[in-house]
């Protein structure tokens, strides 16, 4: 128990600090990880099992909710591609180099190729917790980031297997027919309900059928865990159950954090040479810029996706350890990539923070283009004859929609950045279309729209409402004349919107109070009157 309690006092102090000097809790959680080790605090075993489970159950979310039809966008796949053949050829001649002018480098170029190719990878598990936190999974960027995470992973399990010398096992195809077997199996799971023993089958189908059934055929666990998600996806379920383990898989990713501070202490040597390393950083994201502002799409999108994407992945831990098991990298590379992957995440969050409002302003900067030449998914939004707007088309967004229109006969456009709800919705026949409340150019798009009046935020994310009403303000929409209303899940929420101005906020509990015995009054007297005139009769 006394070791148990350092760990949590320790663990969670130092992610106490970073988040009151405004820094994401992930730093302290590292940092916290080092301190441990450095103090000779023994390592707790199960922290390798808490770590796998976290990462584990945080890929089976986010293919639960996964539009596979993203992958087939040449801004995801050429992306991955183009990226990975860039950079292996510049961080080899980069390698190389610094082991020519004396500093460090492999003992020879085929190791120094095969370093490159790892440190192309980006972080799947930084670049998607950042993605959660704003909320921002479904927006273009993030379905890029996430597809190019995909593919990177792909890429990295083919290249584990060559450097082991051991291809998957033939009865890695038998998951063509299993795999559609278990979506059929599994189709009417949501009939669990949302309690424990929903949210324990989700738990099961990600590390029985995901991680243990794809690591016993030889592939990537982390792999399999992602696809049980897209066979449950389908399923109306898949949002809540998503929901249901957010906060386990929160909790059980902080011991992933933790547990790289164990992977080794680095000493001076080793820090001089991640910060060599870290010099491709730069490169990296410039590379993704150039790659995905070549493809058509946004300045915003495409360095919001370049910064996101631009920090080393965990993979190169793995790799790099079984380089030294095999003898084809010594232990001062790895204690190296040690601490080169754990100040690119570092980096990486500092540079992403929950607010994208800094990253807008610096891609405003940039060079434009005609909108007839900018990526279909990426072009500007035409509000039509629209005098209401409803930002975020969630559930509660479509209440919102549906009362303005059928009860108050308002011609309402609803706004949505997730790419699969949109194209839903406007299947049904809803007025929507796909873009980004909290992005600049969005707001600068409908600055001659003069006829809203209405504007209702429906966002799940306080930080996107907040984010979205500094839009509005700044935009040339007179908010003097224009309503605009929200909705918080907090208290504390209630007062920092209604210190922005806003002419309606309501309490999402107190809300839903109101709504029921406002319903309940109505259905009451409509009771009565036909009860009275039944009795007329």
């Amino acid at each position: 128990m006394e070791l148990l309690l350092t760990y949590l006092a320790v663990v969670f102090g130092c992610g106490l600090i970073a988040w009151a000097v405004r820094l994401p809790p992930l730093i302290g959680f590292l940092a916290a990880g080092f301190i441990l080790n450095a103090s000779g605090v023994a390592h707790v075993e199960a922290l390798d099992l808490f770590a796998d489970i976290g990462v584990t159950l945080m890929l089976f979310a986010i293919g639960l909710r996964l539009d596979l039809r993203a992958l087939t966008d040449k801004a995801v796949w050429l992306t991955a591609g183009a990226h990975a053949l860039v950079m292996t050829i510049v961080g080899a001649g980069f390698i190389t180099a610094l082991g020519a002018l004396g500093a460090f480098g492999p003992a020879s170029f085929s190791i120094a190729v095969n370093v490159a190719l790892v440190l192309s990878f980006s972080s799947t598990i930084v670049v998607i917790k950042i993605l959660q936190d704003r909320g921002d999974e479904q927006a273009l960027y993030g379905n890029i980031c996430v597809g190019v995470l995909i593919m990177q992973d792909i890429l990295a399990v083919a290249f584990m297997s060559i450097l082991r010398g051991e291809p998957p096992r033939l009865a890695a195809l038998g998951l063509v027919v299993i795999v559609p077997l278990l979506a059929l199996i599994t189709r009417r799971w949501y009939k669990l309900g949302h309690g424990e023993l929903g949210a324990l089958f989700g738990i099961v189908m990600a590390l029985l059928p995901g991680y243990a059934l794809f690591e016993w055929v030889g592939l990537s666990g982390s792999l399999g865990a992602l696809i049980m998600g897209v066979v449950l996806s389908r399923s109306s379920g898949a949002e809540q159950l998503s929901h249901s383990l957010f906060t386990l898989k929160e909790l059980l990713l902080v011991g992933f954090f933790v547990n790289i501070g164990f992977l080794g202490l680095p000493n001076w040597q080793n820090m001089l040479d991640a910060g060599l390393l870290l010099l491709l950083l730069p490169l990296q994201a410039v590379a993704y810029w150039a790659i995905l502002w070549g493809l058509g799409l946004r300045n915003r999108t495409s360095v919001l996706a370049a910064l996101l994407l631009s920090n080393y992945s965990e993979f190169a831990l793995i790799i790099a350890a079984l380089g030294v098991k095999d003898g084809w990298l010594n232990q001062r590379w790895m204690l190296s990539l040690v601490l080169a992957v754990s100040l690119s995440f570092v980096i990486s969050a500092i540079l992403n923070p929950q607010s994208v409002s800094r990253t807008t302003r610096l891609a405003k900067r940039l060079p434009t283009r005609p909108p007839h030449k900018i990526h279909p998914g990426d072009r500007p939004i035409e509000l039509g004859d629209a005098h209401a707007l409803v930002l975020g088309v969630g559930r509660l967004g479509i209440a919102c929609y549906t009362e303005l229109t059928e009860v108050y006969g308002v011609r309402v456009l609803g706004v949505e950045h997730d790419t699969a709800r949109v194209r839903h919705l406007q299947e049904r026949g809803y007025n929507v279309v796909e873009g980004d409340a909290t992005d600049v150019d969005f707001w600068e798009r409908v600055k001659d729209s003069h006829q809203i009046d209405m504007i209702m935020l429906a966002m799940p994310a306080q930080h996107a409402n907040l984010e979205s009403v500094k839009q509005i303000y700044a935009s040339r929409i007179n908010a003097d004349e224009c309503t605009i209303s929200t909705v918080a899940m907090y208290r504390e929420d209630v007062e920092e919107l209604e210190e922005l101005g806003l002419d309606v906020v309501v309490h999402l509990q107190g809300g839903a109070g109101e709504s029921l015995a406002e319903r309940t009054f109505t259905a009451n007297e409509q009771r009565r009157l036909r009860v009275a005139g039944g009795a007329a009769e």
